[in-house]
């Protein structure tokens, strides 16, 4: 499991190859999908799980002004922390 900060108004983009079986849930805050056609998707609120296997998402993105956290599962999972930019390995 790896944790994705995105500060107010943050974007960060979701690489098929890195998240591709990824289940995500969020923790804090709102959190907008996305999808691949440029459109905006669903706006997610604490607790709402999504899965971005097969969605057609692009980005998350934070429409708010407060700190959103979505926790994010993989089945290859390693504790990682994300601060609106592509996932870092905690301690590099």
């Amino acid at each position: 499991m790896w944790i994705l900060t995105l500060r107010g108004g943050a974007r960060v983009a979701v690489v098929a190859a890195e998240w591709g079986d990824a289940f995500g849930v969020v923790a804090r805050g709102r959190v907008q999908l996305e999808l691949r056609d440029g459109e905006p998707g669903p706006v997610l609120g604490r607790d709402a799980g999504f899965w971005l296997r097969g969605t057609g998402v692009r980005a998350l993105w934070n429409p708010g002004r407060r700190t959103a956290r979505v926790r994010i599962v993989t089945p290859r999972a390693k504790t990682v922390v994300c601060r609106s930019t592509p996932r870092t390995p905690v301690g590099e």
